[in-house]
Protein backbone atom coordinates (compact mmCIF):
# COMPACT_ATOMS: atom_id res chain seq x y z
CA UNK A 1 0.00 0.00 0.00
CA UNK A 2 2.75 2.51 0.88
CA UNK A 3 6.36 1.79 -0.78
CA UNK A 4 9.22 3.73 0.03
CA UNK A 5 12.37 3.37 -2.61
CA UNK A 6 15.81 4.95 -2.26
CA UNK A 7 14.72 8.27 -0.77
CA UNK A 8 17.40 10.30 0.46
CA UNK A 9 17.21 14.14 2.20
CA UNK A 10 19.47 16.49 2.87
CA UNK A 11 19.41 20.03 5.08
CA UNK A 12 22.55 22.33 3.78
CA UNK A 13 25.99 19.61 4.21
CA UNK A 14 23.53 17.43 6.48
CA UNK A 15 22.35 14.28 4.90
CA UNK A 16 19.17 13.40 7.01
CA UNK A 17 18.42 10.48 5.15
CA UNK A 18 20.64 7.77 3.37
CA UNK A 19 18.55 5.65 0.85
CA UNK A 20 15.59 4.41 2.54
CA UNK A 21 13.18 1.57 1.31
CA UNK A 22 10.21 0.70 3.22
CA UNK A 23 7.00 -1.02 2.72
CA UNK A 24 3.37 -0.88 4.54
CA UNK A 25 0.64 -2.96 3.92
CA UNK A 26 -3.05 -2.27 4.07
CA UNK A 27 -4.28 -2.81 8.04
CA UNK A 28 -0.76 -2.87 8.84
CA UNK A 29 0.52 -0.51 12.22
CA UNK A 30 4.18 -0.40 11.83
CA UNK A 31 6.14 1.55 14.50
CA UNK A 32 9.35 3.84 13.53
CA UNK A 33 11.78 3.93 16.40
CA UNK A 34 15.55 5.48 16.61
CA UNK A 35 17.45 8.11 18.49
CA UNK A 36 16.36 11.88 17.91
CA UNK A 37 18.39 12.86 14.68
CA UNK A 38 17.77 9.26 13.01
CA UNK A 39 15.51 10.83 10.60
CA UNK A 40 12.19 9.21 11.92
CA UNK A 41 10.41 12.62 10.83
CA UNK A 42 11.61 13.48 8.47
CA UNK A 43 10.74 10.13 6.48
CA UNK A 44 7.34 10.52 8.03
CA UNK A 45 7.02 14.05 6.61
CA UNK A 46 8.28 12.82 3.00
CA UNK A 47 5.26 10.09 3.04
CA UNK A 48 3.25 12.23 4.02
CA UNK A 49 3.69 14.81 1.14
CA UNK A 50 4.86 17.42 3.47
CA UNK A 51 8.73 17.83 2.47
CA UNK A 52 9.87 16.78 -0.84
CA UNK A 53 13.02 13.91 -1.10
CA UNK A 54 15.99 14.96 -3.25
CA UNK A 55 15.88 11.55 -4.54
CA UNK A 56 13.88 8.04 -4.74
CA UNK A 57 9.96 7.19 -4.68
CA UNK A 58 7.09 7.38 -2.80
CA UNK A 59 4.37 5.42 -3.85
CA UNK A 60 0.53 5.45 -2.00
CA UNK A 61 -2.30 3.41 -3.13
CA UNK A 62 -0.58 3.37 -6.30
CA UNK A 63 0.55 6.55 -7.02
CA UNK A 64 3.40 8.62 -6.42
CA UNK A 65 2.48 12.21 -5.07
CA UNK A 66 5.64 14.01 -6.05
CA UNK A 67 4.40 13.50 -9.87
CA UNK A 68 1.53 15.63 -9.54
CA UNK A 69 0.91 19.10 -10.07
CA UNK A 70 0.73 20.91 -6.41
CA UNK A 71 -2.69 21.21 -6.29
CA UNK A 72 -3.12 17.76 -7.28
CA UNK A 73 -1.27 16.67 -4.39
CA UNK A 74 -2.46 19.05 -1.91
CA UNK A 75 -5.84 17.09 -2.96
CA UNK A 76 -4.33 13.66 -2.58
CA UNK A 77 -2.69 14.69 0.77
CA UNK A 78 -6.25 15.60 2.22
CA UNK A 79 -8.01 12.55 0.59
CA UNK A 80 -5.42 10.13 1.04
CA UNK A 81 -3.52 10.81 4.41
CA UNK A 82 -4.04 11.97 7.81
CA UNK A 83 -1.74 13.00 10.46
CA UNK A 84 -2.04 13.04 14.29
CA UNK A 85 0.85 15.13 15.88
CA UNK A 86 2.38 15.23 19.49
CA UNK A 87 0.48 18.50 20.40
CA UNK A 88 -2.59 17.51 18.64
CA UNK A 89 -2.61 21.42 16.40
CA UNK A 90 -5.98 22.00 17.04
CA UNK A 91 -7.32 25.06 15.77
CA UNK A 92 -7.75 26.98 19.30
CA UNK A 93 -10.97 29.45 18.03
CA UNK A 94 -13.10 27.03 16.64
CA UNK A 95 -15.15 24.22 18.93
CA UNK A 96 -13.81 20.00 18.16
CA UNK A 97 -16.60 19.38 15.79
CA UNK A 98 -15.24 22.19 13.75
CA UNK A 99 -12.02 21.39 14.04
CA UNK A 100 -12.83 17.37 13.02
CA UNK A 101 -15.06 18.86 9.72
CA UNK A 102 -11.93 21.25 8.65
CA UNK A 103 -10.43 18.37 6.40
CA UNK A 104 -14.04 17.35 4.82
CA UNK A 105 -14.45 21.15 3.84
CA UNK A 106 -11.24 21.59 2.31
CA UNK A 107 -12.36 18.33 0.68
CA UNK A 108 -15.61 19.91 -0.79
CA UNK A 109 -17.96 17.87 1.32
CA UNK A 110 -21.22 19.81 2.03
CA UNK A 111 -21.60 21.66 5.61
CA UNK A 112 -24.09 19.05 6.39
CA UNK A 113 -22.77 16.10 5.37
CA UNK A 114 -19.19 17.12 7.54
CA UNK A 115 -21.19 17.95 10.18
CA UNK A 116 -22.87 14.46 10.13
CA UNK A 117 -19.68 12.67 9.49
CA UNK A 118 -18.04 14.42 11.88
CA UNK A 119 -20.63 14.20 14.83
CA UNK A 120 -20.62 10.13 14.26
CA UNK A 121 -16.80 10.15 14.79
CA UNK A 122 -16.94 12.27 17.56
CA UNK A 123 -19.10 9.72 19.13
CA UNK A 124 -17.42 6.59 18.19
CA UNK A 125 -14.49 7.77 20.00
CA UNK A 126 -16.39 9.09 23.12
CA UNK A 127 -16.70 12.38 23.22
CA UNK A 128 -20.19 12.77 22.13
CA UNK A 129 -20.72 15.26 25.32
CA UNK A 130 -17.68 17.46 24.09
CA UNK A 131 -18.74 18.48 20.51
CA UNK A 132 -19.25 21.94 21.33
CA UNK A 133 -16.11 22.33 23.41
CA UNK A 134 -12.66 24.45 22.01
CA UNK A 135 -9.56 22.49 22.88
CA UNK A 136 -8.94 24.54 26.04
CA UNK A 137 -11.71 22.94 27.45
CA UNK A 138 -10.61 19.77 26.46
CA UNK A 139 -8.68 17.22 28.39
CA UNK A 140 -4.83 16.20 26.55
CA UNK A 141 -6.54 12.99 26.06
CA UNK A 142 -9.82 14.29 24.79
CA UNK A 143 -7.26 16.45 22.46
CA UNK A 144 -5.70 14.03 20.65
CA UNK A 145 -8.73 12.21 20.03
CA UNK A 146 -10.34 14.84 18.31
CA UNK A 147 -7.41 14.90 16.53
CA UNK A 148 -7.34 11.58 16.10
CA UNK A 149 -10.98 11.97 14.26
CA UNK A 150 -9.70 14.62 12.53
CA UNK A 151 -7.55 12.25 10.48
CA UNK A 152 -10.06 10.15 10.17
CA UNK A 153 -12.79 12.61 8.37
CA UNK A 154 -12.05 11.78 4.92
CA UNK A 155 -11.35 7.79 5.31
CA UNK A 156 -7.98 8.50 4.30
CA UNK A 157 -5.39 5.29 3.06
CA UNK A 158 -2.71 6.09 6.21
CA UNK A 159 -2.38 7.66 9.02
CA UNK A 160 0.54 9.10 9.58
CA UNK A 161 1.75 9.53 13.78
CA UNK A 162 4.30 11.47 14.99
CA UNK A 163 4.59 10.98 18.41
CA UNK A 164 1.07 10.76 19.03
CA UNK A 165 1.04 9.84 22.99
CA UNK A 166 4.35 12.13 23.63
CA UNK A 167 2.44 14.56 25.75
CA UNK A 168 -0.05 12.71 27.10
CA UNK A 169 0.53 10.49 30.96
CA UNK A 170 0.35 6.87 31.08
CA UNK A 171 -3.61 5.95 31.37
CA UNK A 172 -4.33 8.73 28.52
CA UNK A 173 -1.32 6.96 26.01
CA UNK A 174 -2.48 3.31 26.81
CA UNK A 175 -5.99 4.43 25.73
CA UNK A 176 -4.98 6.52 22.86
CA UNK A 177 -2.64 3.05 21.54
CA UNK A 178 -5.42 0.86 22.12
CA UNK A 179 -7.67 3.21 20.05
CA UNK A 180 -5.16 2.63 17.22
CA UNK A 181 -5.73 -0.94 17.34
CA UNK A 182 -9.62 -0.50 17.44
CA UNK A 183 -9.24 1.93 14.27
CA UNK A 184 -7.46 -0.86 12.20
CA UNK A 185 -9.48 -3.72 14.04
CA UNK A 186 -12.92 -2.01 12.77
CA UNK A 187 -12.25 0.11 10.29
CA UNK A 188 -9.44 -1.35 8.58
CA UNK A 189 -6.91 1.57 9.05
CA UNK A 190 -3.20 1.74 8.08
CA UNK A 191 -0.94 3.57 10.85
CA UNK A 192 2.56 4.72 10.29
CA UNK A 193 3.62 5.78 14.15
CA UNK A 194 6.95 7.68 15.02
CA UNK A 195 7.54 7.03 18.44
CA UNK A 196 9.87 6.70 21.79
CA UNK A 197 7.54 4.69 23.58
CA UNK A 198 8.97 1.02 23.77
CA UNK A 199 5.76 -0.18 25.09
CA UNK A 200 3.77 1.30 22.17
CA UNK A 201 6.16 -0.05 19.59
CA UNK A 202 6.39 -4.16 20.85
CA UNK A 203 2.87 -4.02 20.24
CA UNK A 204 2.83 -3.21 16.97
CA UNK A 205 2.54 -5.25 13.81
CA UNK A 206 6.23 -4.59 12.97
CA UNK A 207 8.93 -2.01 14.36
CA UNK A 208 11.29 -0.09 11.66
CA UNK A 209 14.94 0.57 13.71
CA UNK A 210 16.59 3.84 12.42
CA UNK A 211 19.78 5.18 12.77
CA UNK A 212 21.80 7.73 11.42
CA UNK A 213 19.55 8.07 8.49
CA UNK A 214 18.99 4.55 7.48
CA UNK A 215 16.71 1.14 8.20
CA UNK A 216 18.98 -0.80 10.56
CA UNK A 217 16.01 -3.73 11.16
Amino acid sequence: MIKVSGITKSFDSLQILKGIDLEVNKREIVSVVGPSGAGKTTLLQIIGTLDNPDDGRVEIDGIEPFRLKEKEMANFRNRHIGFVFQFHQLLPEFTALENVMMPAWIAGTKYDAARRKAGELLDFLGLSDRMEHKPSELSGGERQRVAVARALINRPSVILADEPSGSLDTQNKDELHALFFDLRNRMGQTFVIVTHDERLATKTDRIVRMKDGIIIN
